[in-house]
């Protein structure tokens, strides 16, 4: 750690990245990453510290993993699950492509057709058109999908039995659920969106670390993402 650049926080941004790293990618409060620190030798970084950290590096983080991200599948599958941040009721978007990785994730206050459009131009806007979108049965998705005209010709498939057709944007919301939990639920709407963008981008950062695969192989993956995040680091560093 001796040899990286020294930041305004007194630290070198080799602990800062570790400490947003272990934020984002376990389940973890900033005082259990304090406590794993301090295990380290690192006994001089408080919680707020870390909160600091967070705040300043995750929005620089997301967008330099968004940028370096190999292109997606042509399936989009959508989902929306109730979440609730400082006691008020909203909906968590979210969109994976057919392998699994998180496409984009969004918070918004209603599930209408206007927040169906807000989420669908926000994926056009980084992605190409896709040739299949699947969804539940909300009605909103179909509505959204008919106004925008890039989509005219898409396949739209809306999932009857979404425990089993679409298990797979469905078990995409796990690692968030336990985030949730953790943090005791979400207290502030731009922090939580920060937050969750930064999350599903580390999530698809190690996407393919605990799958069934030989040892190797997964030993082999976590090197790249793991060499990826200090690439990021030092990019926003």
């Amino acid at each position: 750690m001796t040899d990286a650049k020294p930041y305004s926080h007194r630290f070198p941004m080799t602990i800062i990245q570790h400490a947003v790293w272990l934020y984002h990618r376990f389940p973890l409060s900033y005082r259990d990453v304090q406590e794993l620190l301090h295990q380290r030798g690192i006994v001089v970084v408080s919680h707020e510290t870390l909160r600091e950290w967070c705040i300043k590096f995750s929005p620089l983080m997301t967008e330099e993993l968004r940028y370096r991200e190999p292109r997606r599948g042509s399936r989009w599958l959508l989902d929306e699950v109730c979440t609730t941040v400082d006691g008020v009721r909203h909906w968590l978007w979210r969109a994976v492509d057919e392998h699994g990785f998180v496409l984009d994730i969004l918070l918004q206050r209603h599930r209408d057709t206007e927040a169906a459009k807000l989420f669908l131009n926000r994926l056009l806007a980084e992605y190409f058109v896709p040739d299949t979108i699947c969804t539940d049965q909300l009605r909103s998705y179909g509505a959204a999908i008919r106004e925008i005209p890039s989509l005219a010709h898409v396949d739209h498939q809306q999932v009857i039995d979404t425990m089993r057709c679409n298990n797979m944007i469905k078990q995409s919301h796990r690692p968030t659920r336990r985030q949730e939990r953790s943090q005791q639920r979400f207290r502030r709407r731009k922090r939580a969106q920060e937050f969750l963008s930064l999350h599903a981008r580390v999530t698809n950062l190690h996407h393919h670390s605990r799958t069934s695969v030989s040892a190797s192989t997964r030993r082999q993956n976590q090197k790249h993402a793991f060499q990826a995040w200090s690439t990021v680091a030092a990019g926003v560093g």
